[in-house]
């Protein structure tokens, strides 16, 4: 399932910041905690805590996140369907980044242990 370059800027234009506290709300009703979140966000970006907090507070957008993060050499390795979207089929390669971290934010929330998570 390919997405459309409607829906590929759509999700580039989204800020971060706006998409965080619903990420934090989706963990925290399944018994997670915001450490575990920003944990995942870290290992999946290379952004400390204090760096997330400053770019929420720049409000950018994912397609500037992306450009700044340093991707973990294995993300490549997160696969699967979040979405309605095959992760591994996904061409856009800022859309991809978007659905890994949608992807391991949904594994957390689902209770999977960390240590599968960070893979």
């Amino acid at each position: 399932m390919n997405t459309t370059s409607k829906h590929d800027e759509r999700i580039a234009k989204m800020t971060f910041g706006s998409v965080y506290p619903l990420y934090l709300t989706k963990v925290e009703k399944k018994g997670r905690t915001e450490a575990e979140l920003l944990e995942v966000i870290q290992w999946l970006t290379g952004f400390d805590e204090k760096k997330l907090q400053l770019l929420m507070e720049q409000k950018v957008t994912f397609e500037e996140f992306f450009s700044k993060a340093k991707l973990h050499a294995k993300a490549p390795l997160i696969t699967g369907m979040i979405c309605g979207y095959r992760i591994e089929e996904i061409e856009n390669p800022l859309t991809k980044q978007v659905r890994y971290l949608d992807k391991l934010v949904d594994e957390l929330a689902k209770g999977r242990k960390m240590e599968k998570i960070l893979r």
